[in-house]
């Protein structure tokens, strides 16, 4: 766990699919973290799903519409989900995820022009640039945030999978245009399954960004079809309510 939080930690990855054609959120639980403060470097998801819409009212869940038929609803950790109140779409429902940065142009430089990403869409007036690699796939969004990026205690990482003999190629150029380089390219092994290539770098605001082979990573993201009772089994299991309590700790809670 290369954080400030290298204890003991589990990992859950969650999505309307599987990972070679749909966006899925990594979901990190510390152990013994009780709450992060937040920063304005994630700025939310933008999903299309009257289901989700539909979902959130029977559950009594705060929505607050904030253009017609897109709606914000808040996570536990407080992070923001805008939900389009539209029949979700036969492929990856997620249309983009949003990211503030401090100066756009600068931003869009590092992501289109050496990272290669494809320019949708460019707003001076709103300060907002839409940016991806295929038509078919969730966007990027930067939004210039007025200021300097806070990355609070929460903060994440995007990843991207590309064929690995690729990924020197992303370290040469970065080192040759004196670019960050979080974790030069290393091989990560996992015990019985697919040793993977990864390098993570950080655009110009700290964004972390981490590419990995796709080779080997296609063996480890296969889908789980027990993945939903693995899941429920583990919460119910883990007393964390009375390490917690014997802490004096406050438990997130939704």
């Amino acid at each position: 766990c290369s954080s400030p939080y290298d204890g003991r930690w589990s990992k859950t990855m969650v999505g309307y699919g599987p990972e070679d054609n749909h966006f899925v959120a990594e979901l990190t639980y510390n152990y013994g973290i009780g709450e992060y403060r937040l920063g304005n470097d994630f700025l939310g998801i933008t999903l299309v799903s009257s289901q989700a819409v539909s979902n959130a009212k029977k559950m009594g869940w705060p929505l607050k519409e904030v253009t017609a038929g897109i709606f914000e609803a808040e996570a536990p950790g407080g992070y923001k989900f805008y939900l389009e109140d539209k029949e979700q779409l036969k492929q990856d429902p997620v249309q983009k995820v949003t990211l503030g940065v401090s100066d756009l142009q600068k931003s869009v430089t590092y992501w289109s022009g050496l990272l290669g990403m494809k320019i949708y869409e460019k707003d001076e007036e709103k300060q907002r640039a839409l940016l991806g690699y295929a038509d078919n796939q969730c966007k990027l969004e930067l939004r210039a945030v007025g200021g300097a990026v806070d990355h609070g205690t929460a903060f994440g990482r995007i990843a991207f999978s590309c064929a690995k003999e690729e990924l020197p190629n992303i370290e040469a150029l970065m080192k040759k245009e004196n670019q960050k380089i979080l974790t030069p390219l290393v091989s990560l092994d996992t015990p019985g399954k697919a040793t993977v290539q990864v390098i993570i770098l950080a655009d110009p605001d700290g964004h972390e960004i981490c590419f990995v082979g796709d080779e080997a990573f296609r063996d480890l993201s296969k889908v789980d079809p027990n993945g939903d009772k693995l899941l429920d089994d583990a919460m119910a299991a883990d007393n964390s309510d009375k390490w917690f309590a014997a802490q004096k700790k406050q438990k997130a809670a939704a």
